[in-house]
């Protein structure tokens, strides 16, 4: 593995993007201790205090996938995150076993994906994921997958809406090259999973997947509904039925989860 680190970055994948496919090998990591310009989902600004938290971003080949087929390299991605939280062994939340949070249950185990790829912590962000995909005919060429994780930060702008760290469920503070080694081997492991058992990943996605099964506000076409998630289509598009028995079938840009 080829990790990259620089002091200063505006964003990541922007950096990513413009460097030479044909020169990165697989599995190149480009890590910024301060980035300052970094984009998250729908082009929202990702904010992320200066040496105290994981930016960076991987570059994936998986041509092995379909063009069709990019929903699956996102949902490996999600669980990867979930699994260095939450992992045996070595998950950097498994400190946080005997802390109980307000409802009486280790905080661990409310690790979960909020669709699509989200990183939740009960109802607060922990992580988010943006995947830039290079596409031939009928395949992936190159995947440029941005990670921006919440390690150490403690304090957090009140434009944000719900974040939280690592450090502020546990309590302690985190080594970040250590942090992102932990990380790194969860990609490894699960990329190899998506390789070899591709039809596995979409079942431990949905164990994972945040208010999964549970009546939920959110806001739809403009007003707010109470719906239940019941599943994520192999495009990324989310299925829930409504409180009249409707099913709605939701593109990232239609749903709006009320928090």
């Amino acid at each position: 593995m080829d990790i990259r680190f620089f002091d200063t970055l505006e964003s990541t994948n922007a950096y990513c993007k413009l460097l030479d496919p044909k020169s990165l090998g697989e599995f190149t990591v480009v890590w910024a201790g301060n980035q300052t310009a970094g984009i998250g989902q729908k082009g929202n600004v990702w904010c992320s205090e200066p040496y105290k938290n994981l930016t960076f971003s991987i570059i994936l080949k998986p041509s092995f996938l379909k063009a069709s087929d990019q929903w699956l390299l996102s949902m490996t991605l999600a669980l990867a995150i979930t699994d260095s939280l939450i992992g045996a062994g070595r998950g950097l939340l498994n400190t946080c076993d005997e802390r109980q949070t307000e409802d009486n249950a280790p905080c661990r185990n409310k690790v979960s994906v909020k669709w699509p790829n989200d990183i939740y912590i009960g109802d607060r962000k922990v992580c988010g994921i943006l995947i830039t995909n290079q596409l031939t005919s009928t395949s992936i060429s190159q995947s440029i997958c941005g990670i921006g994780l919440n390690v150490n930060q403690t304090t957090f702008p009140d434009w944000i809406p719900n974040p939280t760290s690592i450090s502020i469920e546990t309590g302690k503070h985190y080594g970040l090259k250590n942090a992102l080694d932990n990380v790194l081997g969860k990609i490894e492991s699960r990329y190899s999973q998506l390789k070899s058992h591709p039809s596995s990943i979409k079942p431990d996605y949905m164990n994972r997947l945040y208010r999964l099964n549970k009546p939920s506000p959110f806001l739809y076409d403009e007003r707010r509904i109470t719906a239940t998630i019941i599943d994520v289509d192999s495009l990324g598009h989310l299925h829930l039925t409504t409180e009249d028995d409707q099913e709605i079938v939701c593109d990232l840009k239609e749903i709006k989860f009320v928090i």
